[in-house]
């Protein structure tokens, strides 16, 4: 599957390119305001932090949610004691685009995530673009040298990376490129099959001073609970929250945990 879905993504990425050029893309980088800081939103406290997705779709459950209007979606997140939001902005099998980034960005107060296939510097750029404070980096999608090369540029522009590892050897990939913000994916990305132990497996290998980020396998508070006793400063949620139909109370239950 994730052959596929960066392929995809690179595929799209050419096509806007051809609509707006990499000069002209990089130029609205440039001109943005200063990106928000995540660090500081997502350090580590007493209590449990929560990334809320605006999430369509996904490969392995089909549509989730119409989400008409994903501002008004993002702003009951930030109502709800979100730390930071996540948008999907791949389309093919997410329904999400840039627009959605672009209008959540102007909604709220918090980091906003752009959670896609990044796998060059155009879609860093065009990120950075239309708003975005944190961009996912997938260790399992990038060699070490392009891994390298996007982290930094992520940084030289003023965002952060959420470092996306699946595996003992991908932490250590993302610990070398000195990833700030390290995430442990509980969905295989080539099977789509989950595995909510694996960030109580690797948490250990994550230093103090990077903040540990636990994603997927969550629907209840319990999930939450389970994650920040395995050692999570945050934890991302996004199906749970578009199902559900009040995501106010959801995030409140689950940031009680």
């Amino acid at each position: 599957m994730l052959p596929d879905l960066v392929a995809g993504a690179l595929e799209d990425a050419s096509a806007r390119r051809e609509q707006r050029s990499l000069a002209l893309v990089e130029a609205d980088a440039l001109a943005r305001d200063t990106a928000r800081n995540a660090l500081e939103a997502l350090a580590p406290s007493d209590r449990v932090k929560i990334i809320a997705e605006v999430k369509r779709a996904s490969p392995s459950r089909g549509p989730l949610a119409d989400i008409p209007d994903p501002a008004a979606l993002a702003v009951s997140y930030e109502t709800g004691g979100a730390s930071a939001i996540s948008v999907l902005t791949e389309g093919r099998r997410f329904g999400g685009s840039l627009a959605d980034l672009e209008a959540v960005r102007e909604a709220v107060s918090l980091p906003v995530l752009r959670k896609d296939f990044i796998v060059e510097p155009y879609q860093v750029l065009e990120a950075r673009a239309s708003g975005a404070d944190i961009v996912l980096l997938i260790v399992a999608a990038l060699d070490q040298a392009r891994l390298g090369e996007l982290h930094s540029l992520v940084s030289e522009l003023g965002m952060t990376a959420l470092v996306e590892t699946h595996n003992a050897d991908e932490v250590s990939r993302a610990l070398d490129i000195g990833a700030a913000l390290v995430g442990v994916n509980a969905r295989n990305l080539n099977t789509f099959e989950l595995d909510q132990d694996l960030f109580g497996s690797l948490a250990d290998r994550i230093p103090s001073g990077v903040i540990r980020v636990a994603e997927s396998a969550v629907t209840s508070p319990a999930d939450v609970a389970h994650y920040r006793q395995a050692g999570a400063d945050v934890v991302l949620v996004g199906e749970a929250l578009v199902t559900d139909g009040d995501p106010v109370t959801t995030l409140q239950q689950f940031l009680a945990s």
